[in-house]
């Protein structure tokens, strides 16, 4: 019996070797479903099998992904780009919305100029204890200086970056804030070279000096500008209503330009003297009288129009109207209004003098409020 099973057990092992070691055909047009494939694949391998959804394939498993360099490249700008901080609005100065301008100017080529600016989109008035207040025209397309109040319907008040050009080159760069100059303002020549710098704090110079009527400092007497220690700039002499009394303009420490006395006036200019053109000459002695306003804003005297009707009547004065009644003809004609003639305009007196005195140079120690400013 136990020979028996010797033989039995060996010829089991003998019939499994022979089945083991039988070599089969595979076709290389053979798919994975095929009885002669399924057979070669080891029953436990999971990446074989193609009835799991969602399983990985053959072709891509152990696979790296490949990125090119253009990719990368694109992904760390992007990664940049959201790291950074986002760019403030060019057209949003000091928390106003503008809008941008600009004019041209002079000939074409080279010698034009070209002026670059920003406007406030809601129209608000400048600062009347201001020096000057600077506004541009659509109407016109130009840009100006004023000393009274401006127009809401058709003044655009200057508010933001402002630059001057002239062959691609900045003659002149600055801030405006609310019609006045504002932080620093450069002139350069057409070389680049910088000819002047001055600091201006909402339209005064920051070392001008300002004398004032009251201790609280509200109702300013006289603006002396100062740059360096040697006038320059715009010049102010209030009256203690706050009206202007005088406004001119300094350079070089010589008084240039034209000079404004208001006298006591509410709104428009009384006389206006003629200074020189340029602050590197001598200054004139005794300024000449170029233009003459009456109460009302009309010109009575302009040197230039070679006008003169400061012994005529009053143009402003309120017309009287006629009397006369019409006869039985009908209704007459009807007739310019007549004026009241008045031998003398009320508030005419002679043209002041001269402007104010002014120091040369700055004081030591600014004005104190209420006390005497360095005007006489």
């Amino acid at each position: 019996m136990l020979l028996l099973r010797f033989r039995f057990w060996g010829m089991s092992l003998l019939a499994l070797l022979a089945v083991a070691c039988t070599r089969k055909t595979v076709s290389f047009n053979s798919r994975p479903g095929d009885a002669a494939v399924t057979a070669l694949m080891a029953p436990g391998d999971t990446l074989t099998t193609t009835g799991r959804k969602g399983a990985p394939k053959l072709s891509i498993a152990g696979r790296k992904a490949v990125v090119s360099k253009e990719e990368e490249k694109a992904a760390k700008d992007l990664e940049k780009a959201a790291q950074r901080k986002k760019p403030i609005k060019k057209k949003l100065f000091l928390g106003e919305r503008t809008k941008k301008g600009f004019i041209k100017s002079g000939g074409k080529g080279r010698n034009q100029i070209v002026e670059v600016f920003y406007y406030l989109k809601n129209f608000k008035q400048p600062d009347p204890m201001a020096p000057a207040a600077f506004y541009f025209s659509p109407k016109k397309h130009k840009l100006y200086k004023a000393t009274g109040e401006l127009d809401p319907s058709t003044d655009k008040v200057l508010h933001g970056p402002y630059k001057k050009m002239q062959n691609n080159k900045v003659l002149e760069s600055g801030y405006f804030a609310y019609g006045t100059r504002h932080l620093r303002w450069e002139k350069f020549d057409v070389k680049g070279t910088l000819l002047t710098k001055i600091h201006y704090e909402m339209g005064f110079p920051r070392d001008a000096n300002i004398s004032y009527y009251d201790a609280g400092r509200t109702m300013p007497r006289e603006v002396v500008p100062y740059v360096n220690g040697k006038l320059e700039g715009d010049y102010v002499k209030f009256r203690n209503d706050g009206r202007r009394e005088w406004t001119g303009k300094f350079e070089n420490g010589h008084r240039v330009g034209e000079w404004i006395n208001y006298g006591d006036y509410k709104k428009y200019p009384h006389y206006v003297y003629a200074y020189g053109e340029s602050g590197y000459e001598p200054e004139v002695e005794e300024p000449e009288l170029i233009r003459e306003y009456s109460h009302g804003g009309s010109i009575i005297y302009d040197k230039e129009k070679n006008l003169d009707k400061r012994g005529d009547a009053d143009p402003d004065a309120t017309p009287v109207k006629d009397a006369r009644r019409p006869g039985s003809h009908g209704v007459p004609a009807p007739r310019p209004p007549v004026r009241k003639v008045q031998p003398r305009r009320p508030g005419y007196h002679a043209p002041a003098a001269t402007p104010p005195a002014v120091s040369p140079t700055p004081a030591t120690t600014p004005a104190a409020s209420g006390a005497t400013p360095s005007a006489n």
